[in-house]
């Protein structure tokens, strides 16, 4: 009868809809979308660090963080706003790690936790000759991961900042305002 199909179809469209979220969310935990780019400085970490840490003046050199308000504190939340195409988004990531010299890393959520988690990291490694390895990595999970397509391909705007990060310190330009 036509009230049976309705209610099969008025059940059957739900559960398949929680199937196909449950399963990219899963799929997407053990197939994360990871970025990663590396760029090697021409400085000493102790020398990074300090420009990395004062986002208060990232909006003097980042080109894809155009602002960012509150200290970097492990549990602490910072409010970030990127630059998107024409427009931008703010959003405020959860402060994971602060190793000064080191690490610096954060995890952030678009809209509702699970749909689109991305943990973001900025890692520096010493190397001889007082030089510094940046490497700058974004590990996206949840259930729209696998339908963002071109939307989480970043790597060029990662590339953007690291470039603007080793100019910065190279030039020498003061980190405290």
């Amino acid at each position: 009868s036509e009230v049976n199909t309705v209610s099969r179809v008025l059940v059957t469209v739900p559960v398949a809809l929680v199937a196909v979220v449950a399963t990219s969310w899963v799929w997407s935990r053990t197939h994360p979308h990871v970025i990663r780019t590396e760029r090697v400085i021409d400085a000493p970490p102790e020398r990074v660090w300090p420009v990395l840490e004062a986002n208060e003046r990232w909006s003097e050199w980042n080109p894809s963080i155009v602002r960012s308000r509150g200290r970097f504190v492990e549990g602490g939340t910072v409010t970030n706003t990127v630059r998107s195409g024409d427009g931008s988004m703010t959003f405020t990531p959860r402060v994971l790690a602060v190793e000064p010299d080191r690490e610096l890393r954060w995890s952030g959520t678009y809209y509702v936790r699970g749909l689109a988690d991305g943990e973001h990291s900025f890692v520096l490694e010493p190397l001889a000759g007082r030089r510094t390895r940046l490497v700058q990595e974004e590990r996206f999970v949840g259930a729209l991961v696998p339908f963002a397509g071109r939307t989480l391909d970043l790597e060029d705007d990662f590339e953007a900042v690291n470039e603007a990060l080793a100019r910065r310190v190279e030039a020498d330009v003061p980190s405290t305002p």
